[in-house]
């Protein structure tokens, strides 16, 4: 019985602290749909948007489209791959047919040379932007068409460093691929918004990463990264150590979530959940306190051995109804992801998953990303094991790559 006791008033300090995370929460939602200062400007300055591709992904046509889709003066978009056969290039191709306007760029990076290819491919797409205002974003996000003017503006405060955003998940269709936009509706939005909160805007979300040159430079530009696996922290960490503000952009931005089976679902969030706990060990270790869920049922359980049902179905009920509120205020209240209020009722699933993740996150220090096994290590370092699989390259007539840009090829075509 004594163990019983035990786990119950566990299980009552844990509902304590996550309920205490959602009343956070609730401050750091006031706070940010105030949102940061806008600098008013007669004219925004000319913006390279840099945008690495790696093969077909869902929605990728709908994604691409909506960065030519802007409403802002002057922007090269400048794309990156591997191999000139990518076939995410031809939809390039294609797309610039569509808009003759906007000036773009293709710059094959090659094989990687260090662990992180994206890295690799940024740092020579970077030697080929002609602008001084660069935005960064992945290639499954759609945005909408006042999003580079939205997160440039900051940029023109000399304080200001780097802009960011937060996302909402969009499933590319199938339960489990909803789970995991939920996931990233609900979860992602909170931990991000209380951290801002508590410690102010000291790493970056790699779906958007908008920055000055001058800033890029002082930190070291992409070289220093190649070996990390959340770049994206790292050079957000970076630039606010620097001494130069990172701040949190009101634009809500869609995050496509690829992976539509369970198996590939199961083992991207536990990718993610690996990855921060070497990048943010600290962070990462407390957000245990943060779920609901695991304590709830843990109570109902010590409390049904205790012979109280009724205690122990006010616990469960109380980590549902916290959860269901956290969908509401993070999903749909600051996000605005209408799926997190359709949905709201899953949540709970969702977050009891969450606490699944997590646990798996300290089982071995691998991960596969794009094909590769690494290891992880102490800051988030990641060291290639063995090439687990190998990428189908298909062919096909591009105009686009004709001249070499340094060490890879671009193309450029201005009208």
């Amino acid at each position: 019985m004594s163990l019983a006791y035990g786990l119950l008033c566990l299980a009552a300090a844990g509902l304590l602290t996550c309920t205490g995370f959602l009343a956070l929460l609730l401050v750091a939602s006031f706070r940010f749909r105030r949102g940061v200062p806008q600098v008013a400007a007669d004219e925004y300055p000319p913006v390279t948007l840099l945008k690495p591709l790696c093969g077909m992904e869902p929605n990728l046509p709908a994604n691409l489209a909506s960065f030519f889709d802007q409403e802002y003066p002057t922007f090269e978009i400048i794309f990156g791959a591997r191999s000139r056969h990518d076939p995410a290039l031809a939809l390039v191709d294609e797309l610039r047919q569509l808009y003759p306007s906007v000036p773009v760029k293709v710059v094959i990076s090659g094989e990687p040379t260090e662990a992180n290819a994206k890295v690799c491919s940024m740092r020579k797409m970077y030697a080929a932007a002609r602008y001084d205002y660069l935005v960064i974003s992945d290639s499954d996000v759609q945005v909408k068409p006042n999003y580079v003017r939205e997160v440039v503006a900051p940029l023109l405060s000399g304080k200001v460093g780097m802009v960011t955003c937060l996302y909402r998940g969009v499933s590319s269709g199938g339960f489990w691929s909803r789970l995991e936009a939920l996931g990233m509706s609900v979860e992602m939005t909170s931990g991000v918004l209380v951290s801002d909160l508590l410690e102010g805007m000291n790493f970056a979300l790699g779906p958007t990463m908008a920055i000055r040159r001058d800033v890029l430079n002082r930190v070291g530009g992409f070289g220093p990264l190649g070996a990390y696996c959340a770049d994206d922290y790292v050079l957000g960490q970076r630039v606010a150590e620097s001494g130069s503000e990172v701040i949190l952009s009101t634009h809500v931005i869609d995050h496509v979530v690829v992976n539509r089976a369970l198996l590939p679902s199961l083992l991207h969030q536990v990718r993610w959940m690996k990855s921060t706990r070497f990048s943010r060990p600290v962070g990462h270790l407390s957000s245990v306190l943060s779920f609901a869920m695991p304590f709830g049922l843990l109570g109902c359980v010590a409390a049904l051995v205790l012979g109280n049902p009724v205690l122990g179905g006010i616990l469960l009920l109380t980590a549902v109804l916290n959860r269901v509120m956290m969908s509401l205020v993070a999903g749909w209240h600051i996000v605005g992801d209408l799926h997190a209020l359709r949905l709201c009722w899953l949540y709970p699933l969702r977050d009891l998953m969450g606490f699944g993740f997590w646990l798996a996150s300290f089982v071995g220090s691998t991960i596969v990303w794009r094909g590769q096994r690494y290891r992880l290590e102490l800051d988030g370092l990641m060291v290639p094991v063995e090439v687990t699989m190998s990428v189908t390259e298909v062919r096909y007539s591009d105009p686009l790559l004709t001249e070499p840009v340094e060490s890879g090829l671009a193309a450029e075509r201005i009208s």
